[in-house]
């Protein structure tokens, strides 16, 4: 009888994975590169939304699912937008012409504070949208034994989405949390959600902690 099949899979700690998208200085904070020169009018008239969402619940709600996965024992991964080189040479045509560069070893590559990895945890540098393109992830997952991949980061409909569409065509489950992402605008974030939905399970962050909780009872 063959197994049905569904997204609608609870996480099994010793096959997943908890991977924070681009939760770095460069894109999270004031004085990231890619804000540091705006004048404050334009930048609350264009990220002020952006950037209370990230304050008030998003960087909470990661830093509450981090403590979980922690402690439920989900390797807790990282990707930041660096390049390999200081010029930047080697990144994707794309962020050449968007204008992004963020130079390997540099503060904006940083993953931010609040989220710190610890000193065992995986981070990853990344020169293109897709993690899975630019990075040996799939390689590592393999390794690792992971086959459940849960997604936390920014921005919802760049960074987040090119993951998800790649990591479910490589075969791995994936779980988004949907208020431990975010984006520019309200309209964007919601857009995302719903276009993104047939590629994942969603899930709120209090609803995935209590269901890790609920595995270590």
């Amino acid at each position: 009888m063959t197994a049905t099949l569904s997204r609608e899979i609870a996480i099994k700690p010793s096959e997943a994975a908890l991977l924070f998208i681009d939760v770095q200085n460069f894109a999270a904070k004031r004085d990231g590169s890619e804000f540091k020169d705006l004048a404050e009018a334009d930048f609350a008239a264009k990220y002020g939304w952006f950037f209370e969402q990230l304050t008030t619940s998003v960087i909470p709600n990661m830093q509450e699912l981090q403590a979980a996965c922690r402690a439920a024992g989900v390797e807790v991964m990282y990707t930041t937008i660096e390049s390999l080189t200081l010029d930047g040479r080697d990144r994707s045509l794309d962020y050449k012409i968007t204008g992004f560069n963020v130079p390997k070893g540099s503060w904006d590559g940083k993953v931010i504070d609040e989220i710190a990895p610890a000193e065992d945890e995986i981070w990853l540098p990344k020169s293109s949208s897709s993690v899975f393109v630019s990075t040996h992830i799939d390689y590592i997952l393999r390794k690792l034994g992971i086959r459940q991949v849960i997604i936390s980061g920014i921005i919802t409909d760049q960074c987040v989405e090119s993951a998800i569409r790649d990591a479910c065509d490589l075969g791995y489950l994936v779980t988004q949390v949907t208020d431990a992402c975010a984006t520019y605008s309200p309209e964007r974030h919601a857009n995302s959600l719903k276009a993104i939905k047939g590629y994942c399970r969603q899930r709120k962050t209090t609803e995935l902690i209590a269901e890790l909780q609920s595995i270590l009872r």
